[in-house]
């Protein structure tokens, strides 16, 4: 049995949720999301692998335009998703470059290469925000018709109970998590603040993401939160709000 939960959370945003440990050990569970753009084509944050059942969601969703690894450590899986639709865009931050093991991946626009100002072409239906001094480079995402930002090490939800409703596997039910899991929880402040290397311009971005209009959160690991979301964020992000 494929133990991945396929969801459509609001009209034209999937979710693919599956287990995933860190190390083998770290039960944090992953998550690929996907929207579908008005256009028809798809945009696809690829971070958990290309399986028979999210290629088939996605080839029913319609054409793959753009294949985004949303930040330098989520890049397993960008290989396998530009072999399947080769004349999709490949947008990544520009860290990618140090970690990903495939190194004959071309890469047709990066956050942090490319000038601040340039647009991919999905920026009227998704707008981005480079977060440049994080450890990990993430870019967040807010998908307006839906009112929800789109983001992956961040800030987590754990334990991660949908990504492993379909598993054996222990992360639903890890010990380490319960309250020091939550995005507002002191492990997360003292993790988030231990990867930040310049606060002041870490500032300018989390504001810019606490501007946009939105409510749900979905995050690689662990729970979406389907409501509520951006007073979580706030709260977790108020050392530099």
């Amino acid at each position: 049995m494929a133990d991945i939960v396929i969801r459509e959370v609001a009209p034209d945003l999937w979710t693919f949720s599956r287990p995933f440990a860190l190390f083998g050990r770290i039960h944090l569970g992953g998550r690929s999301t996907a929207v579908k753009l008005s256009s028809g084509d798809v945009f696809v944050v690829a971070s958990t692998p290309l399986s028979p059942e999210t290629k088939e969601t996605l080839d029913g969703l319609g054409p793959v335009k753009y294949i985004i690894g949303i930040n330098s450590r989520h890049n397993m899986f960008l290989g396998e998703f530009k072999r399947a639709y080769p004349d999709a865009k490949l947008l990544a931050p520009a860290a990618v470059a140090r970690f990903v093991d495939d190194k004959t991946l071309t890469f047709d626009g990066m956050w942090g290469r490319d000038a601040p100002e340039t647009r991919y072409g999905f920026e009227e239906e998704i707008e981005a925000c480079y977060f440049s001094e994080y450890l990990n480079k993430d870019v967040v995402f807010f998908h307006r018709a839906s009112k929800t930002m789109i983001t992956a090490d961040l800030i987590t939800n754990l334990p991660g109970i949908e990504q492993y409703s379909k598993s054996d596997a222990p992360g639903s039910r890890f010990p380490f998590y319960g309250p020091l899991g939550k995005p507002s929880g002191w492990l997360q402040s003292k993790m988030l603040a231990s990867r930040v290397r310049d606060p002041e311009v870490m500032k300018v971005a989390a504001k810019t993401v606490a501007e946009w209009d939105w409510d749900r959160l979905i995050m690689a690991h662990g729970d979406v939160i389907e409501s509520g979301g951006k007073q979580t964020w706030l709260e977790a992000f108020k050392a530099y709000l």
